[in-house]
């Protein structure tokens, strides 16, 4: 194997040394200066007249001459990168794709240039745009005004990077795309950030500086009063906006469109269903996920992303109960991305220089630009139909002698001597002879003679209106003017963005502490097993004259104790369980209406007691508790007739508890809490039996004891109600009459009403006496209260019922039920 030589390769013999010494500081200066002109004039900068940096501009043009319109197919936009990579664009592929993909995305642009089909990206580029070898395109009805009239000669061409084709130096752009779409970029030692407009403003702004040249920036801020962002939102203060109209430069805020809401029966949320510009939603979720975690964050209980196609954007933010959504909110727009700055900066390229402009300067540019193409498009056809009208002329002066014409052609040896004595003998000129001998003989009859002479004076009055518009400089301002407003009717749509006005030095508004007051309140709970809190804590109106006919559903209060906002009460169930249930939790009724008659509270506005409590199967809540310890304590009856009385002595670090130990077989009836310890003890069996004795009969007993005996019952007898009545207050004893089988509440017999002051007091563990006599048919109470005074009936779903006139014969027999009922409730 032959050894490769080492030795360096000697210059040939004629070779002459040039090295020339070169400044380091020099080269870099001047390296750097072309590397800036070369950022800032090629690729970061827009140009102020159709507002498209040099790649976006590509684009449209190339998928133009590639004859991507809106009708047609779309095609994989790998196909439109290779073409305006290969043609006029010589960088790379994921630069010239990454700006294809932003011409499509409608929460980037105002009026999307591409219509993109595949994934093109989400908001805040959470989810990025899929490959181009999977994503396709075609141009947008707005990117055809882009192109519009481009081929007419309306403006400049250049040579592409290689010499090989010629590209647009500037769209014709029918519309101001540079506000309607904004655009950002970095250059070198300068940068830009220009918002989306609405397209209907800023043409209106147009239009009105059209007419008046003069126009100062108050004029142009009525029809421009601030940008329209794509993904809608609320810019808060336009102290900012004004100065980037004046300056070119200006900051503001976006906040994103918020609500409170009931997102459940029990608690309100925060719904989030717009973003500030150019935020997603991931970005959102993860910064609040990440305060909460820190505990900068109080107050969420939960964080749900319900977005869809069918809805849109909606972020829901749970609020937990006891804080005020308002200050919640206040702290999300202070913490989170939900409130952005967004500053202006006005940079764009005037005849090829970078320049900061106000909004007039960017209107005025674009007018300008404008006139231009009006005015070459308008010279352009001018000369396109002088040239046809010159060939439609000639066509004319030969149809008129056409024997003659067709006898000097004939009569010709060839087609250079036809055109010759053609030309002297109509003095036609070179073209119109031309034109004649192409001609087929079919088109010269006296029909087509006819439409030549239509076409004629066609071409002879479009003439004369281009002309005008050449000659007459307000006739072309108000030819750009109306087609704007073309442009606007078709493609202006209504403003998302709201605008709020912040008074200079105004005063910060603080929506108060992010925790609900500890204000006194009552929870009432309603026959139908709903949960609710009032608004205050004062007591209820129980003036009887309200009457069944004034009551709304669900007003029917079984149970209501006194608390506090932020405290704790306990509920009491049929297992003779207690638990633990915070106030803060339950819903709020709303305050009753000014000037509204004042009545019973109802809890159409509740929520159900499964919703806060875990219930076993059959466990019914029977009533609520105080959590007092220096109160007289709970009063339980059950169903085999025990009788308890609980020392209230709750443990603090349970959250449920039992408070009597129950037989097999046997449950709690009836539970209240004494107020005074004072009161009389009430039982009723299904035997028609009323026991009644003072609460003092009862020695009062720890959780685990099991109760004493009650009342005396017969076999197979059982405890129908059981409660505590305060002897000083009027009561009404209401019991219902009917057969062994109807127990479960259906096919009643007789009703009967009587005062609790009929009924004698007895002894603890005694049979009572007799509150009601059967009739024929009749061997049991199916129900049974004893309620104080005014007393109210109502069905299962809360409707009211009117009870019967009262009977003061204790042991008398019933009448007859109107309407079945299921409930019976006095005041509380």
């Amino acid at each position: 194997m032959a050894r490769r030589s080492t030795r360096a390769p000697q210059p040939a013999d004629d070779f002459e040394e040039n090295i020339q010494d070169v400044d380091v500081v020099d080269e870099m200066r001047s390296s750097y200066l072309e590397y800036s002109y070369s950022v800032i004039y090629a690729r970061a900068l827009p140009d102020a007249r159709d507002g498209l940096k040099p790649v976006h501009r590509r684009i449209l043009y190339q998928m133009g001459q590639m004859g991507l319109r809106p009708d047609r197919p779309h095609v994989k936009s790998a196909r439109v990168v290779g073409e305006v990579m290969g043609r006029l664009h010589p960088h790379g592929d994921t630069a010239i794709y990454d700006a294809l993909v932003r011409l499509a995305q409608p929460f980037s642009m105002r009026l999307p240039v591409v219509d993109g089909h595949g994934n093109f990206g989400s908001l805040g580029n959470d989810d990025p745009p899929a490959q181009m070898r999977y994503t396709e395109a075609r141009l947008a009805p707005a990117a055809l005004l882009m192109n519009e009239s481009i081929d007419e000669d309306t403006v400049p061409f250049e040579p592409n990077y290689d010499g090989s084709e010629n590209e647009p130096e500037v769209l014709p752009a029918a519309y101001p795309n540079l506000l309607v779409n904004g655009v950002s970029g970095i250059a070198v030692g300068m940068a830009t950030n220009m918002a989306p407009h609405n397209l209907g403003e800023v043409v209106a702004a147009a239009r009105h500086l059209i007419k008046h040249p003069n126009a100062d920036l108050e004029t142009l801020m009525k029809h421009v009063p601030g940008p329209d962002l794509p993904t809608g939102g609320r810019i808060v203060g336009l102290g900012g906006v004004r100065d980037a109209y004046e300056t070119g430069r200006g900051t503001f805020k976006i906040r994103a469109t918020c609500s409170i809401e009931n997102v459940t029966p029990r608690r309100k949320g925060i719904v989030i269903t717009e973003l500030p510009y150019n935020i997603g939603p991931e970005k959102v979720i993860t910064k609040i996920k990440d305060l909460v975690g820190q505990k900068k964050l109080q107050g969420i209980a939960d964080l749900k992303d319900l977005t869809d196609r069918s809805h849109g954007l909606r972020l829901v933010i749970e609020v937990k109960n006891g804080i005020n959504p308002e200050a919640l909110l206040e702290q999300l727009y202070r913490l989170t991305p939900l409130e952005e700055t967004f500053g202006i900066n006005n940079v764009a390229l005037v005849d090829g220089q970078p320049l900061t402009l106000g909004l007039k300067e960017l209107l005025q540019v674009y007018i300008d630009h404008r006139f231009e193409v009006v005015r070459r498009r308008s010279e352009f056809r001018r000369t396109k139909r002088a040239d046809r009208l010159h060939l439609v002329e000639g066509l004319l002066t030969a149809l008129i002698d056409i024997d003659e014409v067709i006898a000097l052609i004939r009569g010709s040896e060839n087609a250079a001597q036809a055109k010759q004595r053609l030309m002297e003998r109509f003095g036609l000129t070179d073209v119109q002879t031309q034109y004649i001998l192409d001609t087929p003989l079919r088109r010269l009859t006296q029909y087509d003679r006819i439409e030549l002479e239509s076409e004629q004076d066609q071409l002879r009055k479009e003439i004369a209106e281009l002309t005008a518009i050449l000659d007459s400089d307000e006739l072309l301002r108000k030819t750009v003017s109306d087609e704007l407003a073309a442009v606007s009717k078709k493609f202006a749509t209504p403003r998302r963005t709201e605008l709020v006005e912040v008074a200079a030095g105004a005063p910060v508004a603080t929506a108060g502490p992010l925790e609900v007051a500890d204000n006194p309140c009552r929870v009432l709970l309603s026959s139908t097993g709903l949960l609710a809190r009032t608004a205050n804590g004062e007591g209820f109106d129980e003036d009887p004259s309200a009457g069944p006919g004034k009551r709304a559903k669900h007003d029917v209060i079984v149970s209501a104790v006194p608390s506090t906002t932020r405290g704790q009460i306990g509920v009491v169930t049929s297992e003779g369980r207690l638990l633990r249930l915070d106030v803060v939790d339950l819903p709020e009724l709303p305050e009753p209406a000014s000037g509204a008659k004042a009545g019973r509270p109802t809890l159409a506005g509740g929520a159900p007691v499964s919703e806060f409590l875990e219930l076993h199967s059959d466990e019914a809540v029977l009533a609520l508790t105080t959590l007092d310890e220096s109160s007289p304590g709970l009063a339980l009856g059950t169903l085999q007739g025990v009788v308890k009385r609980v020392v209230p002595e709750w443990p603090s670090n349970k959250d449920e508890f039992e408070i009597i130990a129950l037989k097999d077989g046997d449950r709690v009836v009836g539970a209240v809490e004494l107020r005074t310890g004072e009161e009389d003890l009430v039982f009723i069996t299904d035997e028609a039996q009323l026991l009644r004795y003072p609460a003092s009969q009862v020695r009062p007993q720890g959780k685990p004891a099991a109760g004493m005996a009650g009342i005396k019952l017969a076999d197979g007898i059982q405890v129908l109600s059981f409660t505590a009545l305060d002897p000083s207050r009027d009561g009404l004893v209401v019991t219902v009459a009917g057969s062994r089988g109807t127990l479960s509440g259906t096919g009643f017999g007789t009703v009967k009403a009587t005062p609790f002051d009929q009924y004698p007091r007895k002894g603890r563990a005694t049979a009572g006496v007799r509150c009601q006599r059967f009739l024929r048919g009749e061997d049991c109470l199916v129900a049974a209260w004893a309620v104080a005074s005014p007393a109210r009936a109502a069905t299962a779903n809360g409707t009211p019922v009117e009870l019967p006139e009262i009977d003061p014969r204790r042991d008398g027999s019933g009448s007859a039920v109107k309407r079945e009922f299921t409930i019976v409730a006095g005041a509380v």
